[in-house]
């Protein structure tokens, strides 16, 4: 496609130089109105020298997404570059499990697209029309490269417009593919699962359930140094399946990185009752059982999860139970007599826009009163955030105004290697681990 040539305020050319991969649509001028969704930008400044090549976006607060910096339009060369770094990157885990996230959007230069590996599968999405054609070829030049069989193009849930079914780009992709990480078998539902088929950001917190918490990767506080510029008005996301907000008023960048260490809990945990609230398809209540745990209640809204979850996450049916129920009316209700070693509250991102926020995090104190009662002393409660709305100092103290008086924070779960957080809107996802004082 020829890009169309658009001229940037300085505003929105400093934004291009700070390397921010979003341009909010305050930022355009009135010009940028006639360009239609998923046209392709050739950036200019005030001096008409091309600066970067983008995508537009005709819904929602992001209007430019920066596909490349410089004059140099994106071919194929560039992206087999972007390509074999995002593989690099992954290369270590990948000898862990044979699922994994080959490319995280704007967080691997890609923005708009994700590619997932579950073993002989790719599912590459897009979440935006302009990107539709990155993610297909770069879907396919992945399964050449790593000679996978299958490939399918499955729009993302959320993606503004008319909605869109899934597609076939390569071989005949099974309904449900099996997968494994660190030896545990999973399964996967390509049909109609969740994001590209299941959650691959949880993988870490999997493993941690799967080994007992007796090692997992902390992360450690992010050095912070402040750009001296401008800040930006706005804020945007992290993953691309969660909208648009605002974006920050201090444009930082992490500091150099450093070793995530390996956090071990201060005594062993007892895994026998395991309550798993939003199980979904049941894949943590799989990682319990493998650590142990004898009763395993997943409770999710859907049914349909269950079923899934009962059909394929289950080691040992005995260790069982599965309750379908609306878990902010079913849990105040649960019997002070039920006591855990893990309660896990994982509930999905509740929000759109930013104006939900305060909601959201009177919902995740609901929760959290709740939940708290009904674990052991000693035994431990996992809260996670799957939203980049919540910042991350936002979760943690709301987390502790609940929990700090009878829990101890322990853990504070570091992302994957396919999960890169490349920008400060790039943290979307948070997990907790607090320990009830014996």
């Amino acid at each position: 496609m020829k890009p169309r040539r658009y001229q940037l305020s300085k505003e929105a050319t400093a934004i291009v130089f700070r390397d921010q991969p979003w341009i909010f649509r305050d930022h355009l001028s009135s010009a940028a109105t006639v360009f239609n969704d998923g046209d392709w930008l050739k950036l200019v400044d005030g001096k008409n020298t091309v600066i970067g090549y983008a995508i537009y976006d005709a819904e929602g607060a992001i209007a430019i997404r920066i596909v490349r910096r410089g004059d140099k339009k994106p071919d194929a060369t560039w992206l087999k570059g972007v390509l074999k770094k995002a593989l690099e990157k992954r290369a270590t885990l990948s000898k862990r499990t044979n699922a994994t996230r080959l490319v995280h959007g704007e967080s691997d230069g890609l923005p708009g697209v994700v590619v997932d590996r579950f073993g002989d599968v790719l599912v590459a999405q897009s979440y935006t029309r302009g990107a539709d054609a990155l993610a297909r070829f770069a879907a396919i030049a992945l399964a050449n490269e790593l000679k996978i069989k299958h490939v399918m193009l499955r729009p993302a849930l959320r993606r503004k417009g008319e909605e869109q079914p899934a597609r076939v780009l390569r071989g005949k992709p099974p309904a449900v593919v099996a997968i494994k990480e660190d030896g545990i078998e999973y399964a996967v539902d390509l049909a109609s699962g969740q994001k590209s088929g299941t959650y691959l950001d949880l993988r870490a917190l999997r493993r941690a359930l799967a080994t007992g918490f007796a090692e997992v990767k902390q992360l450690p506080p992010p050095p912070v140094e402040v750009a001296k510029v401008k800040p930006d008005k706005h804020r945007g996301v992290a993953d691309p399946s969660q909208g648009t907000t605002r974006a920050p008023k201090v444009v930082a960048k992490p500091a150099a990185a450093k070793a995530v260490p390996t956090a071990r809990l201060l005594t062993p945990v007892k895994f026998d009752r395991v309550l798993n609230l939003f199980a979904y398809s049941g894949m943590l209540g799989r990682a319990a059982e493998q650590a142990g745990a004898t009763e395993i209640t997943d409770v999710d809204a859907s049914e349909t999860a269950l079923a899934f979850a009962k059909a394929h996450h289950a080691k040992n049916a005995a260790h069982h139970t599965y309750v379908a129920a609306d878990i902010f009316k079913w849990l105040p209700d649960l019997a002070a007599k039920e006591m855990y070693d893990v309660v896990i509250v994982d509930p999905p991102a509740m929000t759109s826009n930013k104006q939900q926020v305060p909601a959201v995090l009177a919902g995740y104190k609901k929760l959290y009163r709740a939940a708290a009662p009904h674990v052991k002393p000693g035994g431990l409660i996992v809260v996670a955030c799957c939203t980049s709305r919540v910042e991350r100092a936002l979760f943690r103290s709301t987390a502790a105004s609940v929990l700090s008086d009878d829990f101890a924070k322990v853990l504070d779960i570091a992302p994957e290697a396919d999960h890169p957080v490349a920008f400060p809107q790039a943290d979307y996802l948070k997990i907790e681990v607090w320990r009830r004082n014996e």
